[in-house]
């Protein structure tokens, strides 16, 4: 495991030191894997959303092709 180092304001590092029970050192990398988790995800959903595109893309062509007209026919029959 890599180390980094962290500054803090000073009043920060006395209210740290204030809550001594807490393993700040476990809480800062457990916030940090979780932080890097939710955007390898973004990151992840983000590639399978452009692969997607042109398929998105073909299905709302689909749909507006499929409406064309419609509103004209409902007319006709009156039934708007």
């Amino acid at each position: 495991m890599v180390s980094i180092t962290l500054s803090v304001p000073e009043g920060v590092k006395r209210r740290m030191e204030h809550f001594s029970e807490i393993n700040w050192s476990g809480f800062i990398r457990k916030a940090i894997i979780e932080k890097t988790d939710k955007l390898t995800w973004k990151e992840e959903m983000l590639k399978k959303l452009k692969q997607e595109e042109p398929l998105t893309e073909w299905a709302v062509k689909l749909q507006r092709d499929s409406r064309k007209g419609r509103f004209e026919e409902l007319k006709k029959k009156g039934l708007l």
